[in-house]
Protein backbone atom coordinates (compact mmCIF):
# COMPACT_ATOMS: atom_id res chain seq x y z
CA UNK A 1 0.00 0.00 0.00
CA UNK A 2 1.57 3.49 -1.36
CA UNK A 3 2.42 6.21 1.23
CA UNK A 4 2.03 9.62 -0.38
CA UNK A 5 4.34 12.46 0.35
CA UNK A 6 3.30 15.69 -0.47
CA UNK A 7 3.96 19.64 1.17
CA UNK A 8 1.21 21.66 2.40
CA UNK A 9 1.55 25.48 2.04
CA UNK A 10 0.03 26.57 5.34
CA UNK A 11 -1.35 30.47 5.82
CA UNK A 12 -1.56 30.22 9.45
CA UNK A 13 2.02 29.39 10.27
CA UNK A 14 3.46 32.15 7.74
CA UNK A 15 5.11 34.47 10.06
CA UNK A 16 5.18 32.65 12.94
CA UNK A 17 6.99 34.17 15.81
CA UNK A 18 10.04 31.71 15.51
CA UNK A 19 10.65 32.34 11.84
CA UNK A 20 9.80 28.40 11.10
CA UNK A 21 8.79 26.98 8.07
CA UNK A 22 5.00 27.61 6.51
CA UNK A 23 5.83 24.44 3.96
CA UNK A 24 5.68 21.74 5.42
CA UNK A 25 5.81 17.74 4.30
CA UNK A 26 2.77 15.44 4.93
CA UNK A 27 2.67 11.61 4.80
CA UNK A 28 -0.51 10.24 3.80
CA UNK A 29 -1.36 6.37 3.83
CA UNK A 30 -4.52 5.71 1.82
CA UNK A 31 -6.16 2.08 1.18
CA UNK A 32 -5.33 0.79 -2.70
CA UNK A 33 -9.02 0.79 -3.31
CA UNK A 34 -10.84 4.23 -3.63
CA UNK A 35 -14.13 3.15 -4.73
CA UNK A 36 -15.20 3.81 -0.50
CA UNK A 37 -14.83 6.10 1.27
CA UNK A 38 -12.58 6.03 4.83
CA UNK A 39 -12.06 7.50 8.51
CA UNK A 40 -9.22 9.06 8.99
CA UNK A 41 -6.54 9.35 11.64
CA UNK A 42 -4.30 11.93 12.29
CA UNK A 43 -0.74 11.18 13.73
CA UNK A 44 0.38 14.22 15.93
CA UNK A 45 4.54 13.12 16.79
CA UNK A 46 5.80 14.19 20.18
CA UNK A 47 8.01 17.56 21.15
CA UNK A 48 11.48 16.85 19.41
CA UNK A 49 10.24 15.38 16.72
CA UNK A 50 8.98 15.96 13.17
CA UNK A 51 6.70 13.67 10.97
CA UNK A 52 10.00 12.47 8.59
CA UNK A 53 11.04 11.30 12.25
CA UNK A 54 8.09 8.36 12.03
CA UNK A 55 10.38 6.57 9.58
CA UNK A 56 13.66 6.07 10.94
CA UNK A 57 14.14 2.72 11.23
CA UNK A 58 15.99 1.21 14.02
CA UNK A 59 17.69 -2.52 13.91
CA UNK A 60 15.59 -5.06 13.66
CA UNK A 61 12.05 -2.83 14.63
CA UNK A 62 9.59 -1.59 12.16
CA UNK A 63 9.05 1.40 11.83
CA UNK A 64 5.66 2.79 12.17
CA UNK A 65 4.69 3.65 8.89
CA UNK A 66 5.84 0.12 8.39
CA UNK A 67 3.54 -0.95 11.01
CA UNK A 68 0.81 0.55 9.32
CA UNK A 69 1.76 -1.12 5.95
CA UNK A 70 1.39 -4.14 7.53
CA UNK A 71 -1.54 -3.57 9.40
CA UNK A 72 -3.57 -1.99 6.12
CA UNK A 73 -6.27 -0.37 8.02
CA UNK A 74 -9.92 0.39 6.30
CA UNK A 75 -8.54 4.01 6.92
CA UNK A 76 -6.68 6.70 5.49
CA UNK A 77 -3.71 7.98 8.08
CA UNK A 78 -1.81 11.46 8.39
CA UNK A 79 1.23 11.63 9.55
CA UNK A 80 1.61 15.64 10.11
CA UNK A 81 4.52 17.72 10.73
CA UNK A 82 4.47 19.94 14.10
CA UNK A 83 8.89 20.57 14.21
CA UNK A 84 9.72 24.28 15.44
CA UNK A 85 12.89 25.97 16.31
CA UNK A 86 12.26 25.11 20.08
CA UNK A 87 11.26 21.13 19.27
CA UNK A 88 7.46 21.67 19.01
CA UNK A 89 4.28 23.81 19.94
CA UNK A 90 2.20 21.09 21.62
CA UNK A 91 -0.30 21.07 18.27
CA UNK A 92 -1.82 24.98 19.83
CA UNK A 93 -2.29 28.02 18.81
CA UNK A 94 -0.13 30.70 20.94
CA UNK A 95 1.34 33.91 20.75
CA UNK A 96 4.76 32.52 21.64
CA UNK A 97 5.04 30.01 18.39
CA UNK A 98 2.55 30.21 16.30
CA UNK A 99 -0.82 29.11 15.19
CA UNK A 100 -0.27 25.16 15.07
CA UNK A 101 -4.17 24.17 16.16
CA UNK A 102 -5.12 26.68 13.63
CA UNK A 103 -2.85 24.61 10.95
CA UNK A 104 -4.02 21.56 11.99
CA UNK A 105 -8.01 21.83 12.31
CA UNK A 106 -8.43 24.56 9.53
CA UNK A 107 -5.71 23.70 6.85
CA UNK A 108 -4.68 20.19 7.13
CA UNK A 109 -7.64 18.26 7.68
CA UNK A 110 -9.38 20.33 4.24
CA UNK A 111 -6.10 19.58 2.46
CA UNK A 112 -6.53 15.81 3.30
CA UNK A 113 -10.26 15.81 2.49
CA UNK A 114 -9.96 17.23 -0.66
CA UNK A 115 -7.43 14.91 -1.95
CA UNK A 116 -8.57 11.15 -0.28
CA UNK A 117 -11.80 8.92 0.11
CA UNK A 118 -12.43 10.47 3.27
CA UNK A 119 -15.90 9.70 5.13
CA UNK A 120 -15.87 13.02 7.50
CA UNK A 121 -15.12 10.85 10.41
CA UNK A 122 -11.83 11.76 12.20
CA UNK A 123 -9.75 10.32 14.81
CA UNK A 124 -6.16 11.85 16.23
CA UNK A 125 -3.24 9.98 17.77
CA UNK A 126 -0.40 10.99 19.85
CA UNK A 127 2.46 10.11 21.76
CA UNK A 128 3.62 12.58 24.75
CA UNK A 129 3.31 16.36 23.21
CA UNK A 130 1.11 14.75 20.68
CA UNK A 131 -1.00 12.93 22.97
CA UNK A 132 -1.45 16.56 24.50
CA UNK A 133 -2.31 17.70 21.11
CA UNK A 134 -4.86 15.14 20.64
CA UNK A 135 -7.05 15.60 23.54
CA UNK A 136 -6.79 19.68 23.41
CA UNK A 137 -7.56 20.01 19.56
CA UNK A 138 -10.38 17.27 19.84
CA UNK A 139 -12.52 18.93 22.72
CA UNK A 140 -11.55 22.34 20.86
CA UNK A 141 -13.05 20.95 17.93
CA UNK A 142 -15.73 17.88 18.45
CA UNK A 143 -17.50 18.93 14.88
CA UNK A 144 -14.00 17.44 13.10
CA UNK A 145 -13.04 14.85 15.73
CA UNK A 146 -15.18 11.87 17.07
CA UNK A 147 -11.84 9.85 19.34
CA UNK A 148 -8.32 9.99 20.47
CA UNK A 149 -5.38 7.94 21.01
CA UNK A 150 -2.85 9.92 23.97
CA UNK A 151 0.08 7.64 24.57
CA UNK A 152 1.91 9.05 27.72
CA UNK A 153 0.06 12.46 27.29
CA UNK A 154 1.40 15.13 28.23
CA UNK A 155 2.30 17.77 29.96
CA UNK A 156 -1.04 17.19 31.82
CA UNK A 157 -1.57 17.31 35.60
CA UNK A 158 0.73 20.25 35.33
CA UNK A 159 0.79 20.53 39.34
CA UNK A 160 2.50 17.37 39.49
CA UNK A 161 4.53 16.81 36.55
CA UNK A 162 6.15 20.49 35.39
CA UNK A 163 7.49 21.49 38.88
CA UNK A 164 9.94 19.34 39.81
CA UNK A 165 11.63 20.73 36.22
CA UNK A 166 11.77 24.23 37.60
CA UNK A 167 14.22 23.57 40.33
CA UNK A 168 16.35 22.09 37.60
CA UNK A 169 16.11 25.14 35.59
CA UNK A 170 16.65 27.62 38.02
CA UNK A 171 19.97 25.82 39.23
CA UNK A 172 21.05 25.84 35.65
CA UNK A 173 19.86 29.28 35.10
CA UNK A 174 21.59 31.23 38.28
CA UNK A 175 19.33 34.55 37.51
CA UNK A 176 19.79 34.08 33.42
CA UNK A 177 15.98 34.36 31.87
CA UNK A 178 15.70 32.12 29.63
CA UNK A 179 15.98 33.81 26.26
CA UNK A 180 19.40 35.22 27.21
CA UNK A 181 20.36 31.41 27.69
CA UNK A 182 18.45 30.84 24.21
CA UNK A 183 20.38 32.88 22.51
CA UNK A 184 24.03 33.00 23.50
CA UNK A 185 24.07 29.33 25.11
CA UNK A 186 22.32 26.90 23.73
CA UNK A 187 24.16 24.36 21.17
CA UNK A 188 22.37 21.46 21.22
CA UNK A 189 20.70 18.86 23.79
CA UNK A 190 24.34 18.25 25.21
CA UNK A 191 23.59 17.46 28.74
CA UNK A 192 20.16 16.67 30.87
CA UNK A 193 20.06 20.37 31.50
CA UNK A 194 19.85 21.28 28.05
CA UNK A 195 16.54 19.03 27.69
CA UNK A 196 15.09 20.63 30.72
CA UNK A 197 15.83 24.12 29.78
CA UNK A 198 14.79 23.53 26.05
CA UNK A 199 11.51 21.79 27.45
CA UNK A 200 10.70 24.59 30.14
CA UNK A 201 11.43 27.59 27.54
CA UNK A 202 9.01 25.72 24.55
CA UNK A 203 6.19 25.53 27.16
CA UNK A 204 6.71 29.36 28.23
CA UNK A 205 6.54 30.36 24.62
CA UNK A 206 3.73 27.89 23.69
CA UNK A 207 1.17 28.29 27.43
CA UNK A 208 2.37 31.83 28.39
CA UNK A 209 4.15 33.49 24.96
CA UNK A 210 7.47 33.34 26.96
CA UNK A 211 6.76 34.19 30.62
CA UNK A 212 8.36 31.18 32.67
CA UNK A 213 6.33 30.76 36.65
CA UNK A 214 8.77 30.41 38.65
CA UNK A 215 11.43 32.56 40.25
CA UNK A 216 14.52 32.53 38.37
CA UNK A 217 16.87 32.29 41.33
CA UNK A 218 14.79 30.35 43.67
CA UNK A 219 12.28 27.73 41.50
CA UNK A 220 9.53 28.89 44.18
CA UNK A 221 6.48 29.52 41.66
CA UNK A 222 4.66 32.94 40.81
CA UNK A 223 1.62 32.23 41.39
CA UNK A 224 -0.49 34.25 39.35
CA UNK A 225 2.01 32.91 35.76
CA UNK A 226 1.49 29.51 37.13
CA UNK A 227 -2.63 29.92 37.17
CA UNK A 228 -2.18 30.88 33.66
CA UNK A 229 0.00 28.27 32.78
CA UNK A 230 -3.09 25.75 34.75
CA UNK A 231 -5.42 26.90 32.15
CA UNK A 232 -3.91 25.39 29.20
CA UNK A 233 -3.60 21.58 31.84
CA UNK A 234 -5.71 18.74 29.73
CA UNK A 235 -7.07 17.69 33.01
CA UNK A 236 -8.56 21.29 33.43
CA UNK A 237 -9.58 21.29 29.83
CA UNK A 238 -11.54 18.64 30.10
CA UNK A 239 -13.74 20.02 32.99
CA UNK A 240 -14.39 22.77 31.31
CA UNK A 241 -15.21 21.05 27.37
CA UNK A 242 -17.71 18.69 29.06
CA UNK A 243 -19.80 18.34 26.22
CA UNK A 244 -16.82 17.53 23.86
CA UNK A 245 -15.94 15.08 26.19
CA UNK A 246 -19.10 13.24 26.39
CA UNK A 247 -19.39 13.06 22.37
CA UNK A 248 -16.12 11.41 21.96
CA UNK A 249 -17.01 7.85 20.58
CA UNK A 250 -13.61 6.80 21.78
CA UNK A 251 -10.70 7.50 24.29
CA UNK A 252 -7.40 5.28 24.37
CA UNK A 253 -5.67 6.58 27.41
CA UNK A 254 -2.07 4.63 28.28
CA UNK A 255 1.16 4.90 29.94
CA UNK A 256 3.70 3.17 31.37
CA UNK A 257 3.28 2.61 35.20
CA UNK A 258 7.09 4.34 35.48
CA UNK A 259 6.86 7.22 32.98
CA UNK A 260 9.79 9.54 33.39
CA UNK A 261 7.91 12.60 33.34
CA UNK A 262 5.19 10.96 35.89
CA UNK A 263 2.53 11.41 33.01
CA UNK A 264 1.41 7.40 34.54
CA UNK A 265 -0.19 9.85 37.14
CA UNK A 266 -2.03 12.11 34.86
CA UNK A 267 -2.87 9.29 32.37
CA UNK A 268 -4.89 8.29 35.55
CA UNK A 269 -6.08 11.82 36.36
CA UNK A 270 -7.11 12.06 32.76
CA UNK A 271 -9.08 8.95 33.09
CA UNK A 272 -10.75 10.42 35.58
CA UNK A 273 -11.83 13.70 34.52
CA UNK A 274 -13.23 12.20 31.44
CA UNK A 275 -15.23 10.28 32.96
CA UNK A 276 -16.65 12.84 35.03
CA UNK A 277 -17.04 14.84 32.58
CA UNK A 278 -19.93 11.84 31.73
CA UNK A 279 -18.42 9.51 28.94
CA UNK A 280 -19.11 6.64 29.09
CA UNK A 281 -17.16 3.96 30.36
CA UNK A 282 -17.11 1.43 27.78
CA UNK A 283 -16.06 4.17 25.23
CA UNK A 284 -12.52 4.91 26.95
CA UNK A 285 -9.36 2.14 26.82
CA UNK A 286 -7.26 2.34 29.86
CA UNK A 287 -3.99 0.81 30.79
CA UNK A 288 -0.95 1.53 32.49
CA UNK A 289 1.95 -1.42 31.10
CA UNK A 290 5.00 -2.02 32.79
CA UNK A 291 7.51 0.51 31.39
CA UNK A 292 8.71 4.14 30.87
CA UNK A 293 8.27 7.14 28.43
CA UNK A 294 10.14 4.87 26.24
CA UNK A 295 9.83 1.76 23.84
CA UNK A 296 6.06 2.95 22.95
CA UNK A 297 6.15 1.98 19.76
CA UNK A 298 4.36 -1.43 19.71
CA UNK A 299 1.56 0.53 21.31
CA UNK A 300 0.78 2.71 18.35
CA UNK A 301 -0.52 -0.08 16.01
CA UNK A 302 -2.91 -0.98 18.83
CA UNK A 303 -4.25 2.27 19.16
CA UNK A 304 -4.72 2.90 15.66
CA UNK A 305 -6.91 -0.36 15.09
CA UNK A 306 -8.87 0.33 17.71
CA UNK A 307 -9.75 3.93 16.53
CA UNK A 308 -10.53 2.82 13.10
CA UNK A 309 -12.75 0.34 14.61
CA UNK A 310 -14.83 2.79 17.01
CA UNK A 311 -15.21 5.25 13.60
CA UNK A 312 -16.79 2.56 11.98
Amino acid sequence: MPWHELTIDSDALRGNPLGDPATRPLFVWAPADDSRRYPTVYVLHAHMRAARWWFNVEPFVRSYPEEIDALAPDAVVVLVDGWTSVGGSQWIDSGGIGRYGTYLRDEVVPFVDERFPTNGMRALQGKSSGGYGAIVNALARPDLFAAVAAHAAGPALFDVTLPPDFAVAARALRGRSLPEWWASNFAGLESHEDAVLTEVWSSALAFAEGEVPFDLETGELRRNAWEGWLRRDPVRLVAESQDAARALRGLWLDAGDRDSYFLDLAAIALRRAFSGAGLAEERIRFELFPGSHRGLGPRYPLSLAWLVERLA
